[in-house]
C-alpha cells in the first residue's frame, strides 16, 4: 500500500499553448525533484497540441490523470471530454479554464460532462513565477487526490462500492413507538469537486412541490455559481436561483451560494423588534473556512440555529472535509445526514469524513439519493406521533417515484387516522 501511494503518477498535458504546456513541465519537474508536502511524485508523461493529438496520446500512454484545455484546435475539449465518456471513462480530467463569462460557461459545461476538476489558467500579466505559484498551489492536490481516488477503485474492482453508517438499504420508515421521524424545514447541501455533475443527477430527480427550501454550498468562484445556478435551473422541476442578499428561502426553491462568499441562514427581527421574523439568506466576505469561500460548515452551522432539528444535510462529494463541523452539529441538534458513498464520488474526501463519523443516518450512490431526500421530507409531514402511526411495507414498493410515493403514504395515513 505504502508503495502504491508513492509511485509517480503520470499527467498527460493538453494544451495548444506551448507556452502553457513549457510552465506546466516545469512545475511537474520542481515538483519531482522538490516534492510539495506529502503529495506523490508527478510527471508530465505526454503532451497534446491539440484534441485529436490528445485522444491518441490517452490511448497511448494511458496517463493517470488527464489536463486538458478546453479551447484547441481541430477538436474542441469539449468533445474530447464526450469522447473520453466512452473510450476511458475512468480516466479523471481536470479542465484548465479561462476566467471570463466565456470561459465559466464551457467550465461547467465540461464538469456536467464528467471532467472531475478544474483549474483557473493564471493571467500572463502575471508572469512565469507567478503562474508556477498558482498553478502548485490550485493544481498539484487535486492531481494527486484524483489519481488516489482512482488507484483505490482499481484495487477494489470496479463497480464496488464502500458502505459507512446504518439505514443506507432502508426504503420504508420502521420508527420506535413512542417517537416519529422528524419534520423536515430545509434541506441543505455541500459540494465541492465533481459537485456540478452530481447536483444534475440529484436536483432533477426532487418533485416541484417540494415542501421545503434547499440552499447549496458549492466550492465555485465568482462567474461560475452564476452560470451553474442558470444550467441547473433548465434541467430541474425546482427553480435554481444564485443567492442574494436578504433572499427568502421559501419552500419549492433551490438557492446556490455565490462563489468567493459564504451564505448563511438567519431569522430578520419583525419590524416592532420583537420575535423573529421570516429566515433570510446572509452574505458576506468573512475569512475563508477550511480554505473555502463559500463554506460548507458556515451554511450548516446557520441552518441549525433556525432549523434545530427539522435541517436535513447532505455532503456529495468533495475534497478536504469542509461540513464535518456544520454536520456533527446538525446531527447533535437532531437534524439528519445523509453522505454520497465512496463508489459514485468523484473524490471521497467530505462525504467520507461524515460517513466515517458515524454521524450520516446513510450513506448511498448519487442515483439513490434524491429519492431518500424525498422519503425523509415526505415522511416526517405525514407522521402523526401522539397516535402511533407508522408508515412502512407495502408503500416502500413506490419510493422510487416521488409523486407515487407521497400518494401511497397520503393512503395509509387517512385509513389509519
Amino acid at each position: 500500500m505504502i508503495e502504491m501511494k508513492r509511485r509517480v503518477v503520470r499527467v498527460l498535458v493538453a494544451d495548444d499553448s506551448a507556452v502553457m504546456r513549457g510552465i506546466l513541465r516545469t512545475l511537474f519537474a520542481a515538483h519531482a525533484e522538490k516534492p510539495q508536502g506529502d503529495l506523490p511524485p508527478m510527471e508530465v508523461c505526454g503532451e497534446a497540441a491539440d484534441g485529436v493529438e490528445c485522444l491518441a496520446a490517452v490511448h497511448r500512454l494511458e496517463p493517470d490523470v488527464l489536463l486538458l484545455d478546453l479551447e484547441m484546435p481541430r477538436m474542441h475539449g469539449l468533445d474530447v471530454l464526450d469522447r473520453l465518456r466512452a473510450a476511458s471513462p475512468g480516466l479523471p480530467v481536470v479542465m484548465c479554464s479561462a476566467y471570463t463569462e466565456r470561459g465559466a460557461r464551457t467550465t461547467v459545461d465540461a464538469l456536467a460532462r464528467g471532467a472531475a476538476d478544474y483549474v483557473m489558467k493564471p493571467s500572463a500579466e502575471g508572469g512565469v513565477v507567478s503562474a508556477m505559484e498558482t498553478l502548485k498551489d490550485q493544481l498539484l492536490p487535486k492531481i494527486a487526490a484524483l489519481a488516489e481516488r482512482r488507484n483505490r477503485m482499481r484495487e477494489a474492482g470496479q463497480g464496488s462500492r464502500i458502505g459507512w453508517g446504518t439505514g443506507a438499504s432502508g426504503t420504508g420508515l420502521d420508527a420506535a413507538p413512542d417517537a416519529g421521524p422528524t419534520r423536515v424545514e430545509a434541506l441543505v447541501i455541500g459540494v465541492s469537486t465533481g459537485g456540478p455533475a452530481a447536483l444534475e443527477v440529484v436536483l432533477p430527480q426532487l418533485p416541484r412541490d417540494l415542501p421545503v427550501p434547499v440552499l447549496i454550498a458549492q466550492h465555485m468562484p465568482k462567474l461560475f455559481t452564476g452560470e451553474l445556478a442558470a444550467r441547473l435551473d433548465q434541467c430541474c422541476e425546482l427553480p435554481v436561483k444564485e443567492a442574494y442578499e436578504g433572499a427568502v428561502p421559501i419552500p419549492g426553491t433551490v438557492w446556490l451560494a455565490p462563489g468567493d462568499v459564504h451564505m448563511e441562514i438567519g431569522r430578520a427581527r419583525h419590524r416592532d423588534g420583537e420575535g423573529a421574523g421570516l429566515a433570510r439568506v446572509s452574505l458576506h466576505q468573512e475569512c475563508p473556512v477550511n480554505y473555502c469561500r463559500p463554506s460548507v460548515d458556515r451554511l450548516f452551522e446557520s441552518a441549525v440555529e433556525v432549523y434545530g432539528a427539522g435541517t436535513l444535510a447532505l455532503v456529495l462529494t468533495g475534497m478536504g472535509a469542509d461540513g464535518l463541523v456544520g454536520a456533527r452539529k446538525i446531527h447533535a441538534a437532531g437534524g439528519t445526514v445523509l453522505a454520497q458513498d465512496e463508489a459514485t464520488s468523484v473524490v471521497w474526501g467530505m462525504p467520507g469524513r461524515v460517513a466515517q463519523s458515524g454521524i450520516a443516518s446513510s450513506v448511498l450512490p448519487l442515483s439513490m439519493l434524491a429519492e431518500e431526500l424525498t422519503r425523509l421530507i415526505w415522511t416526517g409531514r405525514l407522521w402523526t406521533g401522539r397516535r402511533g402511526v407508522r408508515l412502512r411495507g407495502e408503500s416502500s414498493g413506490l419510493l422510487g417515484r416521488a409523486a407515487g410515493m407521497r400518494r401511497q403514504y397520503a393512503e395509509v395515513a387517512d385509513g389509519l387516522l
